[in-house]
């Protein structure tokens, strides 16, 4: 299976040119503001993608998706698109698992207190899984920001190192986007944009 990761799209999705593949996975920052309209923008064109699988999770900008009534969320999302909220699926035997949230992060969606407010999150993260979608990076794993400091999270880096899942896919932090593999793991900042929100970076392509 050939999957595309893109993250962090902020409602600039009509630019993006994407390779050929079976699945695609969003992690997160489809909106600019998290406004209804913005999302449900994202969300039809995410819906015609030319895919078999599509799958997205929330980030940190997508407030309509933690302010809103879930079966208002399930209204919205078209039929062929997978949400994942602290949540999993199964796909032709590929296990996978999303996450909105992140370490604090001035005041925007889905942002928990480092230590026990966020690990309870991570603790829902099975322990068979194969793929692992977070917005943002575990602890200095492509999470360095411009200015050097790495602000991803260390429960989560923990969390990941003992799941072990194939691929842990995660954004957030535009200037980190990259690939690297860490102890068996395929760690995978797909973020699009860079940090002026410029659409300069391809999407990543995995493959299972």
């Amino acid at each position: 299976m050939k999957i595309i990761a893109i993250s962090d799209t902020h409602g600039q999705h009509n630019q993006l040119s994407l390779p050929k593949g079976d699945m695609i996975i969003h992690a997160g920052d489809v909106s600019s503001r998290g406004h209804k309209a913005e999302v449900d923008h994202f969300l039809q064109w995410y819906s015609q993608l030319n895919y078999q699988y599509k799958i997205f999770i929330a980030g940190n900008h997508d407030f309509y998706f933690e302010n809103a009534a879930e079966q208002e969320i399930k209204e919205l999302i078209p039929g062929n698109l997978i949400y994942l909220n602290d949540s999993g699926v199964e796909i032709e035997g590929l296990k996978i698992w999303g996450s909105p949230v992140q370490p604090w992060f001035y005041n925007w969606a889905f942002n928990r207190q480092r230590g026990a407010d966020i690990l309870k999150h991570w603790n829902l993260i099975p322990s068979d899984i194969d793929l692992l979608i977070t917005h943002g990076p575990p602890l200095g794993i492509l999470d360095a920001t411009a200015r050097g400091e790495a602000v991803g999270c260390k429960d989560l880096l923990d969390k990941t190192l003992a799941v072990k899942p194939r691929f842990h896919v995660f954004g957030h932090i535009h200037e980190a986007y990259g690939h690297i593999e860490k102890e068996g793991i395929e760690f995978i900042n797909a973020s699009v944009l860079n940090l002026q929100y410029q659409m300069v970076n391809p999407a990543m392509v995995l493959k299972v």
